[in-house]
């Protein structure tokens, strides 16, 4: 079977949480990111889906949540994504310690990764954000709404961490499979790049292996998934057929209006999404409007009052 056009990084991250406006005021206000869709969970429409991005939120810069009033802490482990990096300029970690300093959040002392300084702070959930320090931030735009410099915004994903128990499989997968490299080992974390270039944000996913940790637990304040970007539907049904090819179980393709998406547990436990760059946040808002209101697919349209009603102010 010929191979599929190659997977150019991250496409987005979802999260859970729970209050949606301590979710909203952390990330749109204080790490300056754009709430360009405000929509609902479509299979249990009675909560938000918020999701923050660039501008236009361009694939590689997406973080979306699913916020559930009063739903329990979760915990990181194995099975899961435990940390979500953000790509910010070169020596922009002092300034993001004392604005997050300033909002409260915890934050741990800067450390280094392969190289890079990175920052860990965590949200109102104890979700694990890593702000990493590097050189392609200057060749990416930034969302100039958001209130922090350009010296200092965030330029979208750097990568994910995936905690595994065993590297072996998950390491197969990434590399024969879904074809991204092996670079090096830094300490018992491995670096895996996709293809694409220094103007594509997401593209490093670092596996942390942990054999005697346990399976973490998905609830507020964990990573749901990660999803992956191709091009088009073209490239996944290309994938879907790769993916089964190889032994792995992907669903059917599911209309997600802004994307489509195809879901797999790749071997190590972690729930892994392939989706479409398109047709994009502005199918339903203009592009200076993206967020501004409640974005409804037309199925569930007909139910907007109820829908609006049961859902609490953002």
């Amino acid at each position: 079977m010929p191979h599929p056009p190659p997977i150019r990084g991250i496409h987005h991250i979802t999260a859970i949480a729970s209050d949606p406006q301590a979710n909203h005021d952390f990330y749109a206000k204080t790490l300056g990111l754009r709430l360009v869709k405000k929509t609902v969970n479509f299979d249990d429409p009675g909560t938000y889906h918020l999701y923050f991005a660039d501008e236009q939120g361009r694939p590689g810069t997406v973080l979306t949540f699913f916020p559930w009033p009063g739903a329990r802490r979760g915990r990181r482990g194995t099975q899961q994504a435990v940390a979500t990096a953000f790509l910010v300029p070169p020596g922009s970690l002092q300034a993001w310690e004392e604005r997050l300093g300033l909002s409260g959040a915890r934050v741990e002392t800067p450390t280094e990764r392969f190289g890079e300084r990175r920052l860990s702070v965590f949200d109102p959930d104890d979700l694990q954000i890593d702000l990493v320090e590097h050189d392609e931030a200057e060749r990416i735009e930034f969302w100039q709404g958001g209130g922090v410099s350009e010296g200092t915004a965030i330029r979208g994903f750097f990568g994910v961490t995936l905690c595994v128990s065993s590297a072996e499989s998950t390491a197969r997968l990434l590399t024969q499979t879904m074809g991204l490299t092996a670079q090096k080992d830094d300490g018992g974390v491995l670096r895996y790049v996709a293809a694409g270039d220094a103007t594509d944000p997401g593209r490093r996913v670092d596996l942390l292996v942990r054999p005697d940790e346990p399976p973490g637990h998905v609830a507020a304040g964990t990573v749901h998934h990660v999803a992956f970007r191709v091009a088009d539907d073209a490239a996944q049904e290309a994938w879907l057929g790769t993916l089964r090819a190889a032994g792995q179980r992907p669903t059917p393709i599911q209309e997600r209006h802004y994307f489509r998406s195809i879901y797999f547990r790749e071997p190590g436990g972690v729930l892994f999404e392939i989706a479409t760059d398109g047709p994009g946040f502005a199918v339903d808002e203009p592009p200076a409007r993206l967020g501004a209101g409640l974005a409804l697919p037309g199925f569930l349209e007909p139910r907007r009052a109820e829908i609006e009603a049961r859902l609490p102010r953002v």
